[in-house]
């Protein structure tokens, strides 16, 4: 059994994934979750195709037929990441093909490219309930990572929905030193704070100003991308911006698509999420939940997700007492070497 394995690893050929991959990836996935997520993968290989520093896919041939792909995309600074580092999103690999080493090869491709961009890590999600994941995961060198996975049921949340509770709206003091601001006689929901809405092109300048105040540096090549991406490569548009007295109050940047780490439905992500010192304790980040949350609502998307950094702790403490608890979808990451 080993030397029929060996010949037929000898037989394998590792390449780049192209546009003409597109039906045989298709066909694969259909074969491994059982519906068909066309749309996505063409999504995700015109993307690659646009930007293909930010994306490492690769192909194993078997026999002149496409035998297996993987996907992965560069983090910039989603998720408060500060290493550079690679995204492993989507692995299939034919049913009749599996138990040859087939997922090794790929992740090994997309893991050699990683180390020649110069990147230091490979990350991923994964379920605690995919055994054989967790298993390949295991064997490929991946370890649990520091970040945590949370993630909120929208159906579960009283942000955005009837129960949401009203919010005390206060003066904004002049000096920000000034904690004695009197509370006014009026009450809000959270989303009544500022004004919120879908984000556009114009709102670049004032979202990368906001992230340089909040990052200490020039981010403006990755907010770009970032806005970019939200506009054309996601599925469904939610990113969202918000103001206050007619200036740029903060902003949420998600995407909400299926197929990556495996899922099956549609989810939310939120990668970034970011409000103006200025305007610091007034109700700016819950809004922007808050709206993002009924807009989910309307679109049918059960499951908002994100993932923090174990040392950001405040930012832990916010998504908590919006509604957010731990995911069962755990962090893994691997050192390169």
């Amino acid at each position: 059994m080993n030397r029929k394995r060996s010949a037929q690893a000898q037989a394998f050929k590792v390449r780049p994934l192209a546009a003409q991959d597109l039906d045989a990836v298709v066909a694969i996935d259909a074969a491994l979750s059982g519906r068909t997520r066309r749309a996505y993968f063409e999504r995700r290989l015109a993307a690659a195709l646009r930007a293909p520093q930010l994306h490492a896919q690769s192909a194993v041939d078997e026999g002149g037929a496409l035998a297996g792909y993987v996907l992965g995309r560069a983090l910039e600074g989603e998720f408060g990441s500060v290493a550079s580092a690679l995204r492993l999103e989507v692995i299939g690999v034919r049913p009749a093909a599996q138990g040859c080493g087939i997922g090794a090869l790929l992740e090994r491709s997309i893991g050699d490219e990683s180390r020649h961009r110069g990147l230091k890590e490979m990350r991923t999600v994964a379920s605690w309930r995919d055994a054989a994941m967790l298993r390949f995961l295991d064997a490929a060198g991946y370890e649990l990572g520091r970040n945590h996975v949370i993630d909120c049921a929208i159906r579960e949340a009283t942000l955005g929905s009837s129960r949401e509770e009203p919010v005390s709206i206060e003066e904004r003091p002049a000096d920000r030193n000034d904690y004695g601001r009197k509370a006014s006689d009026f009450e809000a929901l959270a989303r009544d704070t500022a004004e919120v809405r879908s984000v556009a092109r114009s709102d670049l300048e004032d979202i990368a100003r906001i992230d340089r105040r909040l990052m200490g540096q020039d981010r403006s090549a990755y907010i770009t991308r970032k806005l970019e991406e939200a506009l054309t490569e996601s599925a469904i548009r939610i990113s969202l911006v918000a103001r206050k007295d007619g200036a740029a109050a903060g902003f949420l940047m998600a995407s909400a698509d299926y197929g990556d780490f495996g899922r099956a439905e549609p989810v939310a992500v939120i990668d970034t999420i970011g409000v103006d010192p200025g305007f610091a304790g007034q109700g700016v980040g819950r809004a922007l939940l808050s709206q993002l949350f009924i807009n989910l609502g309307a679109l049918g998307i059960e499951r908002v997700e994100t993932v923090v950094a174990k040392e950001h702790l405040e930012l832990l403490a916010f998504f908590y007492r919006a509604g957010f608890g731990p995911s069962e979808r755990l962090a893994f990451v691997k050192r390169l070497g």
